[in-house]
């Protein structure tokens, strides 16, 4: 016995409409283009003009390996690696002794912080160079003794002069790296029995690394530059092979634009290490650490990859 069907369905039994598919009109930013256009424009006058400037762009390669010149390189960064390892250290020192509970050393700290940042870099140079007015022998006794002039070198005089000024720098930056760690990790350290300074060495500095180091990237990249001052004071680096090229083979501005393009070199591996060294010290901190400009590489050739497989 059959049963009989019914075929008819109501309104309520319909499927329900699919909803109409949203059409979205991205907002033009005819103000960016406008300003894209604009930089653009500038940029190829300024390139213009220095492409029709007197300049004989010639000399840059020719002398851009130049044994002076690779020799100045070697010793700009050699200026920089312990102005900046003296720096480091008496940043160090410095920041401890401001933040002592005593008042002497921390007063002493203080001044040293306040004369050297307030005085210019080449100011200082200077009066390391002209110190022999006041003294004029140096007498450690039984182990050396010698005029000023001939104990303060070109080398000596670039060393205190970059590396002290460095130290005031470096006194905040480590203050505040200090001072960044909470007050509790040091008294649950003193309260294992820990000494002050073992607390230091163990657990606040290494908690205040994530604070310190970027700074001190930042610092030793502008140390790189600083060092073309102690052309003034006779050393031998970069910036003076360069201008003493300059001076004999005709093609000062030449040389300039060379010794800015080797900076420019030096400065940028530095911050390349730079960003690897930061991101050692973030993995306690974040949860993802950024990518790797490698990894980026990677990512985006395999997007395009992906990409034109599907097409």
């Amino acid at each position: 016995m059959s049963a009989d069907i019914d075929t008819t369905a109501g309104p309520e039994d319909a499927p329900p409409a699919r909803p109409e598919t949203v059409k979205a009109i991205p907002v033009r930013h005819y103000g960016r283009y406008a300003t894209a256009l604009v930089a653009i424009a500038v940029l190829v006058a300024i390139v213009y003009a220095f492409g029709q400037g007197k300049i004989n762009w010639h000399a840059v390669p020719d002398y851009f390996f130049d044994h002076r010149i690779v020799t100045g390189v070697g010793k700009t960064l050699l200026l920089t690696v312990l102005s900046m390892l003296i720096g480091i250290a008496g940043g160090i020192v410095l920041a401890v002794m401001r933040l002592s509970k005593n008042p002497v050393t921390s007063a002493i700290a203080w001044f040293y912080i306040w004369f050297f940042r307030g005085t210019p870099v080449l100011v200082q140079l200077f009066l390391w160079f002209n110190l022999g007015l006041v003294f004029e022998y140096v007498d450690l006794m039984p182990f050396y003794k010698d005029y000023w002039s001939n104990f303060m070198t070109p080398l000596l005089t670039a060393l205190l002069g970059l590396g002290l000024n460095e130290a005031a720098y470096m006194a905040e930056i480590c203050r505040a790296g200090l001072l960044a760690v909470d007050e509790g990790q040091t008294e649950a350290a003193h309260a294992l029995g820990m000494s002050h300074g073992r607390t230091l060495r163990r657990i606040v500095i290494p908690q205040a690394m994530r604070v310190i180091v970027p700074p001190t990237g930042n610092e030793v990249i502008n140390m790189l530059k600083t060092t073309s001052l102690v052309a003034a004071v006779q050393y031998p680096e970069l910036f003076r092979y360069a201008q003493d090229i300059g001076q004999v083979s005709g093609a000062p501005v030449e040389m300039y634009f060379l010794a800015a393009a080797w900076y420019l070199i030096m400065t940028s591996v530095l911050s390349v290490g730079q960003y690897y060294i930061e991101r050692y010290y973030a993995r306690g901190s974040s949860r993802s650490l950024p990518p790797t400009p490698w990894q980026n590489v990677r990512a985006h050739l395999t997007s395009f990859s992906s990409r034109k497989a599907a097409a």
